[in-house]
């Protein structure tokens, strides 16, 4: 029976050799670890040629890697009116060299409030990301923008705001990091069965039944306080319940990919990948 999620890392796995290197030689380190997916770690900026990206590309097709990107962590659709447009090339050369990589699927932290209200803020997101959205459809550049659930409450990027623009705006659908949504309210909670069950049950209602059949998923132990996320933390040193958060997916007939994001990456993926195929 196959997996109902491809599990992997977002970046390069720890234990990747030196050769190759690179994203090619990360993407080879998953298929040998036994996973099935990488996002590849643009987190600074993004500095790849179409040729690398070719070779990323037909390395994950014959090793069977879905591949996705974590766009630079500097892109903010509230940004001032000077700063949006390095923000937004950002974001659209993540998306171009990720689409020519093979990725499906572009991550990206949506941003701040900067203390203004959220209304306020998401409309000004949604305007933006709908015409960044709109671009690339017509490039046939064919990827989904994914703005992630953040773990702080003074940052854009709440499950309310994720599924807004996803609502708002073909191509966008949320990525949804379940570490940062029990550290954002920074009392303990979203870190149960009937919660995470809930919060599948509401985002079926928004998207549609089947949008629960392609979730992007990170994952991993975090470290918090009353202002919210602190740090990752390896998921076995958290106290994220991350037996009952796969029953909940498992129940609720969750499919797509999970991407580990604590320091011991690829080892706390193989361990969630075992829980799951533990899972009856």
């Amino acid at each position: 029976m196959t997996s109902a999620f491809l599990f992997g890392t977002v970046g390069s796995p720890k234990s990747t050799p030196a050769k190759p290197g690179g994203s090619v030689g990360s993407v080879q380190q998953i298929a040998a670890l036994k996973l099935q997916a990488l996002e590849l770690g643009w987190v600074q900026s993004v500095r790849v040629s179409a040729e690398t990206c070719g070779a990323i590309k037909k390395t994950a097709d014959e090793l069977a890697v879905a591949i996705s990107v974590h766009a630079p962590y500097f892109i903010n659709l509230n940004a001032d009116a000077e700063e949006w447009p390095k923000s937004r090339k950002r974001l659209m050369d993540a998306a171009y060299y990720g689409f020519l990589a093979g990725a499906t699927d572009i991550i990206f932290h949506p941003g701040s409030y900067f203390g203004a209200p959220p209304p306020t803020v998401l409309a000004v997101a949604i305007e933006r990301l709908a015409q960044c959205s709109a671009e690339l459809r017509d490039q046939g550049t064919a990827v989904l923008l994914r703005p992630e659930t953040m773990g702080k409450s003074a940052m854009l990027g709440s499950l309310e705001d994720t599924l807004a623009m996803a609502q708002a705006i073909t191509g966008v659908i949320p990525c949804i990091d379940f570490a940062h949504l029990h550290a954002r309210p920074g009392d303990g909670s979203m870190n149960s069965y009937d919660e995470w069950m809930r919060l599948l049950q509401n985002y079926a209602q928004v998207l549609g039944p089947d949008s629960l059949h392609r979730l992007h998923i990170h994952l991993s132990g975090i470290a918090y306080s009353e202002k919210g996320e602190r740090n990752h933390l390896p998921l076995k040193e958290s106290d994220l319940d991350i037996q009952n958060l796969l029953k909940a997916l498992k129940v609720g007939g969750a499919q797509g990919r999970i991407l580990c994001e604590s320091p011991e990456m690829e080892a706390d993926a193989l361990y969630m990948q075992e829980i799951w195929n533990s899972l009856p």
